[in-house]
């Protein structure tokens, strides 16, 4: 019979941020190599921006920024509002997020019910027009005084991936990681990561996932700029280049049309018992390609980013 260890009781919540698990897809056609995942669901507000929440927060009261029962504005597409809602409660802060309407409904609830103060904003503008999301937080933390957590421009943001999900993966991987698949939303995990293995491993390929309709692949696979289009899939692919994204780390990147990654969610759901958004459809689709291409093995990580529950109705609806 297995026996259970809960050790010992923890200070509080934001004590289960980070050391996530690490699991193998053993279902899915994955070539000649193995595939593992980090479940970045398991983070206390189910997703990996936990990690760049508590880091960029911390970093803002170490330098004044952010004073006792001051108030934190923010654009997101979803999951970093739901962290900074997190955290924001059980310090105190007044949380203002602006977010992008095609948020899963969930997600928007949970902000509420964190206590956070929600604004909606069209998807469909580009970072030219006034009502474009990061164009609203600007200016409503401009107008209030309130300090702008700015995740697309802090450094704050892939010096938390670079310091704990890095050495996470390097240890959990057996110091033996030949390429990790990540995407890019406000850019922190895989310019963190990049920087991370490329002291640490040098041998370690940093692959893109990205939606079809997002600059990013496009520009890393031909060096040329394109013009954007639209996706369904949410938190990841731009319109714009984060200024945090440092694209000389990355060596190969994936268009994923939203079918095919939401397919994958589905698979992973039923075929693999793992319960992964719509963003991690895009990174495990984009993994499985890179697997299948291989003609020697490799071992290779990437991310269930959020938990799939939040998106059942476009999953299954």
């Amino acid at each position: 019979m297995r026996k259970l260890c809960w050790g010992l009781p923890i200070s509080d919540v934001l004590s289960l941020i980070g050391n996530t698990p690490l699991i193998e897809i053993t279902h899915l056609d994955r070539g000649p190599c193995r595939l593992f995942v980090k479940l970045e669901s398991k983070n206390p507000s189910g997703s990996i921006k936990d990690r760049i929440a508590l880091g960029m927060i911390e970093a803002a009261e170490r330098d004044g920024k952010l004073k006792p029962g001051g108030t934190l504005v923010e654009a997101t597409a979803g999951n970093t509002g739901a962290a900074l809602a997190l955290i924001g409660a059980l310090r105190g802060y007044k949380v203002k997020l602006v977010v992008l309407d095609k948020m899963a409904k969930a997600t928007i609830n949970q902000c509420k019910a964190l206590g956070a103060e929600v604004q909606l904003a069209k998807s469909a503008l580009t970072n030219e027009d006034p009502g474009y999301y990061q164009n609203i937080a600007k200016r409503i933390a401009a107008e209030t005084g309130a300090f702008y957590v700015n995740q697309f421009d802090n450094p704050a943001n892939p010096a938390a991936h670079e310091n704990t999900t890095g050495p996470e993966i390097w240890q959990q991987m057996e110091k033996n990681v030949d390429a990790v698949v990540c995407g890019v939303g406000s850019s922190g995990t895989i310019t963190g990561l990049g920087r991370y293995f490329k002291q640490h491993s040098p041998k370690t390929e940093m692959v893109l996932a990205d939606p079809v309709g997002s600059i990013l692949a496009p520009l890393v696979n031909t060096g040329k700029k394109v013009t954007p289009g639209s996706w369904q899939v949410v938190g990841i692919g731009e319109d714009f280049i984060p200024p945090n994204l440092d694209l000389s780390l990355v060596k190969k990147a994936y268009s994923i049309p939203d079918e095919e990654s939401f397919q994958t969610s589905r698979d992973l759901l039923q075929r693999e018992g793992i319960s992964a958004g719509l963003s991690s459809g895009t990174l495990v689709a984009s993994a499985l390609r890179y697997c299948r291409e291989q003609s020697a093995p490799k071992r290779v990580v990437t991310f269930i980013c959020d938990d799939g529950a939040k998106y059942l109705e476009k999953l299954f609806g």
